[in-house]
């Protein structure tokens, strides 16, 4: 409990900054978005979805629809636990008259919920502002980050040690699936494989060709999610190009990504070998991650956010050719340090081939 206490206490601490009298987190069942609540409550979402009710005094609540009575392992909550039928209703019925950050208000909070919470309270959206308060890891969380960073690592040497020409993404990503289950990621994973300019999903049946990349995204037992992984096969010459800029954006990432840094800053460390070579980047660039998969800050052009050391952030350059045939997109988790960043995986920058230890 005292490391939920520590982190309720950061929320408030911004919440206090942000003249809020309280603070709703949505949180559903949908990969990557079920986080926050876990973050506040250790509780995961398994089915529907939840709202954590954190007061600027008294204790933090989660409610749930009665629609659903199970939705995951109810003991495995430190709060106060309440079910629904409108669970909008119940958060009006002790939020009326307040002013009441939200978090996922645009993506993740339902119809319902946010009629009935905007006639009751005023609503503030604060999906940076709980990300921000978060963004910084403890030390127990930067424990289980590298749990999870070592079980996405070993998985994509399950994936290489399974690849080859001809089989379906569904057949090598399920090697890869068997062993993440084993390690207790559960239901928090979502790997795809990129085959061309486009993703697809881990079921997908399709032969694979002699140029992949496998992208890799899972939360370990401790909930933490990172994205780690590498391109496999024979490289064109334009892939090998778009390599040369990764290597230049994974050592210009060691001494950019340090504490007082921008996110624009290192955005520009990064995707200047990119952008030198005229390519265009596809994708963010990269982003902070945590019991969420993406939280802000994002890595990116404008963004003036300070990284702060102990943040982690997932980074993918997603480098496209001209014509829009080619890409290279390779993933790594780093740790913010006082003085630059640290890839945690381990991994070399560069490209696999078929049969090689990883």
């Amino acid at each position: 409990m005292g490391e939920l206490t520590a982190r309720h206490a950061r929320v408030r601490e911004a919440m206090e900054r942000d003249g809020l009298d309280a603070v709703v987190v949505s949180g559903s069942e949908y990969s990557g978005f079920e986080g926050a609540v876990t973050y506040l409550t250790g509780f995961v979402i398994v089915h529907r979805y939840a709202y954590v009710l954190v007061p600027r005094e008294g204790d933090p609540s989660v409610v749930f629809p009665t629609e659903a009575r199970y939705v995951g392992e109810h003991g495995t909550a430190e709060v106060e636990q309440a079910f629904a039928p409108h669970p909008g209703a119940w958060l009006a019925d002790r939020l009326r008259g307040r002013r009441v950050g939200v978090y996922g208000i645009d993506y993740v909070m339902t119809v319902r919920d946010y009629r009935a919470l905007a006639e009751a309270a005023e609503i503030v959206p604060w999906d940076e502002g709980f990300d921000l308060a978060r963004a910084v890891k403890s030390e127990a969380e930067l424990e289980s980050v590298r749990d999870s960073v070592r079980i996405n690592t070993e998985g994509f040497r399950i994936f290489l040690e399974h690849y080859a020409p001809g089989r379906s993404a569904a057949e090598v990503m399920a090697e890869c699936e068997r062993y993440f289950v084993e390690q207790g990621c559960g239901r928090l994973t979502m790997n795809m494989v990129l085959k061309g300019p486009e993703f697809v999903l881990a079921r997908d049946d399709h032969a694979l060709g002699d140029f992949v990349l496998p992208s890799l995204e899972i939360a370990g037992p401790g909930g933490h999610w990172v994205e780690v992984s590498r391109a496999i096969g024979e490289p064109s010459d334009e892939v090998l190009r778009m390599l040369e800029a990764y290597e230049e954006y994974f050592e210009a990432a060691r001494t950019a990504m340090r504490d007082g840094a921008t996110a624009h800053d290192v955005h520009r460390a990064v995707s200047r070998g990119f952008t030198d070579r005229g390519y265009a980047l596809g994708h963010v660039t990269g982003h902070s991650i945590g019991m969420t998969m993406i939280e802000h800050p994002k890595v990116g052009e404008g963004i003036e956010t300070e990284l702060r050391e102990n943040m982690v952030l997932s980074m993918h350059p997603h480098a496209i050719s001209a014509d829009g045939r080619e890409c290279l997109y390779m993933q790594d988790t780093w740790l913010v340090g006082r003085d630059g960043g640290e890839p945690l995986a381990g991994l070399p920058m560069r490209i696999y081939r078929q049969g090689e230890p990883g």
